[in-house]
């Protein structure tokens, strides 16, 4: 189906999903099998020479997984997706192509917690260094940039909540130094922003989070854009040089705009394996049915529990981009038009122990370690997400001894509010 005729609910049913032709199943199948028949010798041997699109295993490829592709890179513009087991190793997967020994990324300081703890623990052990920068100020991107830079990383909306970066102006830049832009949009969805419209050139998602919507299904994603030049500056070797593995092919000569997107299936995949499983692209098939429905909500809810919370006199400051008086709110309306999201930061008054206090007296809310649930859940990042960081670090993160991250669901809100204001009592109240 064109992705030009249709509507954003209307693709979020049906990209990627067409009745069964052979049983006419109208729901999308399970395909829960490690491999697939070839026709003959020949199909066999074109197949794995790249000289022909089709299955050959699971951890390459499979149609469940194609079609949550096919969907993703359908809602966010872009021309090919890869899916993988989290959003963690989709990170990985998307610098995998680009980087190499003693290649830097620049990344905004504000991420979520386990993406700076990726950047600056575990890259370096692949020889991969990152400078992280304040991305409130862009060109601190062009400061940073040096011969060995490869990427960009930013996120659209940031984690904990509340941040947006000016992804326009940083992808200028990027264009300017000739690397990539690299977006995660788990925050935002498709559904509030499309990176790829503002210059980023791959979008990485968590799939996890609000796609699936359900807390079921752990998944993440990489979207490419198809407009990057990798053959530029001969930055890209092993997306625009002579690959080893299929006899010197050069993907970028071979598949042109979808060069970023073969590659990560017949190389990232196959070399690394983070596969998603065709039941969690199932089920995240299944959640992105009502995406836009769900996201209204969320951040509708959103919107009138950070009004409620910026006059209550429990709460010293609220971090949400959807707020008149937020220093974000001009970027918010630039870029997430429909809503600034569901997830925002706030901070009570008495830090970090009163903090602990209302994790531990909410009822309706969850106290656990994810986001983009339909249900209203709730974190002291300091002490969980954040807490490998150092105190400096937590602060520049977003993610001091005072804040409280929520993720509003997409309850009744009243509901939510007073189960927020009982909370707070209670850790106010000795």
């Amino acid at each position: 189906m064109s992705d030009k005729t249709y509507g954003f609910e209307t693709l979020s049913l049906h990209a990627g999903a067409a009745p069964d032709p052979t049983t006419g199943a109208r729901a999308l199948p399970i395909y829960q099998t490690t491999a697939y028949v070839f026709d003959d010798a020949d199909h066999a041997a074109a197949l794995f020479n790249l000289q022909t699109v089709g299955f050959i295993y699971s951890r390459l490829t499979n149609p469940t997984n194609a079609a949550l592709e096919t969907r993703l890179a359908t809602l966010e513009g872009g021309r090919g997706c890869t899916v993988a087991s989290s959003g963690h190793a989709a990170q990985v997967l998307a610098l995998f192509p680009l980087m190499g020994p003693g290649a830097e990324i620049v990344a905004a300081s504000r991420l979520y917690g386990g993406s700076l703890q990726q950047m600056k623990n575990t890259y370096p052990k692949f020889g991969w260094t990152a400078n992280i920068v304040d991305a409130d100020t862009p060109d601190n991107f062009k400061r940073a940039v040096t011969d060995r830079t490869k990427a960009f990383f930013i996120e659209s909306l940031a984690n904990p909540g509340g941040v947006i970066s000016d992804i326009e102006a940083i992808a200028r830049i990027a264009e300017d130094a000739g690397v990539p832009l690299l977006v995660d949009n788990t925050l935002a969805t498709p559904w509030l922003c499309k990176p790829i419209d503002y210059g980023a050139t791959l979008v990485v998602h968590s799939t996890t989070k609000f796609l699936s919507g359900t807390g079921t299904s752990m998944g993440g994603a990489v979207v490419d854009s198809g407009k990057f030049d990798w053959s530029r500056g001969g930055k890209f070797p092993s997306l625009a040089g002579p690959e080893p593995a299929y006899h010197g092919l050069n993907f970028y000569e071979t598949f042109g705009d979808m060069a970023y997107t073969f590659h990560s299936h017949a190389v990232g995949l196959r070399d690394l394996g983070p596969t998603q499983a065709p039941f969690n692209a199932w089920l995240t098939m299944l959640g992105m049915e009502t995406l836009g429905l769900r996201m209204e909500r969320h951040c509708a809810n959103a919107l009138a529990v950070a009004q409620h919370l910026e006059k209550h006199p429990a709460v010293a400051w609220v971090n949400y981009a959807g707020l008149p008086s937020n220093k974000y709110n001009a970027l918010a309306k630039k870029y997430l038009p429909k809503g600034a999201g569901s997830i925002f930061t706030f901070g009570v008054k008495g830090g970090y122990d009163v903090g602990m206090k209302v994790v531990d007296s909410v009822e309706l809310f969850s106290h656990l370690a994810n986001i983009g649930d339909a249900k209203s859940l709730i974190i002291h990042p300091a002490s969980t997400t954040h807490r490998q960081l150092s105190e400096e670090q937590r602060v520049a993160a977003g993610a001091g001894p005072d804040v409280l991250r929520l993720s509003i669901g997409i309850e009744t809100v009243a509901d939510i509010i007073a189960d927020l204001d009982q909370a707070l009592a209670k850790a106010t109240s000795q």
